[in-house]
């Protein structure tokens, strides 16, 4: 267990109303008594805030204007003794006291180290301490309750159920081994594993279930918006956005390279990209930011393709359709509101069974149509995050895929009569494979790999 005292500007570097140095360990709070002025620290209450002073120890002068928490263990989201020091939001004061902090004994915490201290000392569970990060860098309010109810347990308790009711199966059948003189009790213990492995398969199945959903709302939705030039790609990502973050003009070719922009399309997260548009061009720069166009297509989650009402169709819109076949599609015929040259029924028969919505997006028209599609495409139009326990994490997906085909290998083996002492060892293998979710069996170099996936401070 960790016995130094770890230090971390622990709220976003600039300027703000307040910015926080978080302490934690065995001398957090004989640190930051020792650098206070104002209250003896070491003699207040827990879980109480304080007004004073930092004082430079080399200069004796005040070093800024302050509040102190001091929350002592193990009530703390470590477990051990936390201080936070509240210092005004900008960089060269918060900077200051954390350097005298690191002077007087503390050491700088690694990146998501305070999350690992509630992790070891048992405060949280690794699906938990995940689920810290997914809260952080949520995109939605459908994510942020996702990560909340993983935080607060609902995924760990779900899998410890599950780990429990194998164990009490393996110890059941072990018992049996042991003591074979009752004539029916190979016939009960084969049944009884029979029983509770088709049980556990069931659940891990509908976690697997979730994953698909879990992951876009942990990640979002890669979404390319493509088309020819000037067919309104900008305007669309605009009206999403509800910002003008690309340019529009009536210029072909202005977007040359490739704009990023989160955006929430009810409690879907897209990751919105307007590319450039697909053309054969001459122009040096535009011909780089088609490709990198073509690129974002191969990657894409979702492509929503945008034409042009008062444009007739082409070859390269054909080619483009031929291209875009086997993924997600949404046809977006722009520019409703000018005199008709596009061919409809040619585009609902390129479209297939992927939805066709019109639009006039400099009128704000066919939005609202716009969303519902995406919605539909994803998640019927519905996401139930209430009572649904989603998979969101990619190991834990990958580890309950490991699960399933240990428990479909025992399943396989007791329908072959292979001997349950040797389907123990596929049932043991689902036991320990579920405790790595929760890290009661992972191994100590993924955790460090994990917790340095996290901000420094948190």
């Amino acid at each position: 267990m960790e016995t130094d005292t770890i230090t971390a500007i622990s709220t976003p570097m600039g300027e703000g109303a307040i910015a926080i140095v978080r302490l934690s360990g065995p001398q957090a709070v004989s640190i930051s008594a020792a650098l206070f002025q104002g209250k003896d620290l070491n003699e207040v209450d827990s879980h109480t805030m304080h007004y004073g002073k930092i004082i430079d120890p080399e200069t004796g002068e005040m070093a800024e204007e302050v509040m102190v928490s001091v929350m002592r263990a193990p009530k703390t989201f470590t477990r051990e003794d936390i201080v936070e020091i509240n210092c005004h939001g900008g960089l060269v004061s918060v900077n200051r006291v954390l350097e005298i902090v690191l002077a007087s004994g503390a050491r700088l915490a690694e990146p998501g180290e305070f999350t690992k201290r509630a992790f070891l000392n048992g405060r949280i569970d690794l699906s938990q301490a995940e689920a810290v990060m997914d809260l952080i860098r949520a995109k939605t309010d459908r994510a942020m309750n996702v990560a909340l109810k993983q935080m607060d347990g609902r995924l760990s308790k779900l899998i410890q159920e599950l780990r429990q009711k194998l164990l009490e199966t393996l110890a059941h059948v072990e018992v049996n081994i042991d003591y074979p003189e009752y004539d029916d009790v190979e016939e009960m213990s084969h049944e009884m594993m029979k029983e509770k492995t088709r049980e556990v398969h069931e659940e891990v199945t509908k976690l697997l279930e979730t994953a698909r959903q879990g992951k876009i709302l942990r990640e979002g939705l890669g979404t390319a918006i493509i088309g020819r030039p000037n067919v309104g790609k900008s305007s669309l990502m605009n009206a999403l956005v509800h910002e003008n973050k690309a340019i529009v003009t009536e210029i072909p070719g202005t977007t040359r390279d490739v704009i990023e922009e989160y955006v929430n399309v009810r409690g879907v997260p897209l990751r919105l990209i307007d590319t450039a548009g697909i053309r054969e061009t001459e122009d040096i720069v535009e011909k780089i930011g088609v490709e990198r166009s073509r690129q974002v297509l191969k990657e894409a989650d979702l492509i929503l393709f945008v034409l042009n009402y008062g444009d007739e169709l082409n070859d390269e819109d054909e080619k483009l359709f031929e291209a875009i076949s086997d993924m997600n599609v949404i046809v977006i015929v722009n520019k409703m509101d000018l005199e008709p040259k596009l061919d409809i029924e040619r585009v609902k028969e390129l479209a297939g069974d992927h939805p066709v919505i019109s639009t006039a997006l400099v009128k704000e028209e066919g939005i609202d149509q716009l969303e519902e599609a995406i919605a539909n495409t994803f998640f019927e139009g519905e996401l139930d995050s209430g009572d649904m326990t989603y998979v969101s994490n990619v190991r834990h997906v990958q580890l309950l895929k490991q699960a399933k085909q240990a428990l479909e290998d025992a399943q396989n083996g007791m329908e072959m009569g292979v001997p349950l002492d040797v389907v123990q060892i596929d049932v043991t293998r689902t036991w320990e494979i579920l405790g790595e979710i929760v890290g009661d069996t992972v191994h100590e170099s993924l955790i460090d790999q994990l917790f340095s996936q996290f901000c420094l401070g948190k």
